[in-house]
């Protein structure tokens, strides 16, 4: 499957912004689908993933209660709403897909989006 993540942008502090993660290729409901980001001179970092159903979702810490992820199968689209943004969520954004179950490190990942990048200003 291959993935093209997008809706990145400049925002202020306690802004919104909604990324979406389009997919093409083999089906993508068979594919859980996780976020993950990566601010200069540090390391990617897990931020949400989902299930291939939808029905299950695992969130890291430092945004669990601000941002939500979410899919549309029939749109073969994986989608991060992300509320209240922080100077600190600045980074590049990735989406990726899985075979397995909500994993939390990137190398449970086989297939990368290009990333977007999501800029917060205080």
């Amino acid at each position: 499957v291959q993935l093209q993540a997008s809706g990145g942008g400049l925002v202020q502090a306690g802004g919104s912004l909604r990324l979406s993660c389009a997919a093409s290729g083999r089906a993508f409901s068979r594919y859980g689908m996780g976020w993950f980001r990566q601010a200069p001179g540090k390391e990617r970092e897990f931020v949400a993933a989902i299930t291939r159903n939808g029905d299950n979702t695992r969130y890291a810490d430092s945004v669990n209660g601000r941002f939500t992820v979410s899919r549309d199968n029939a749109k073969d689209t994986a989608y991060l709403q992300m509320n209240n943004l922080k100077p600190e969520d600045t980074a590049i954004y990735y989406c990726a897909a899985s075979s397995l179950v909500l994993p939390t490190l990137p190398e449970r990942y086989r297939n990368w989006g290009q990333g977007t990048l999501v800029t917060v200003s205080s």
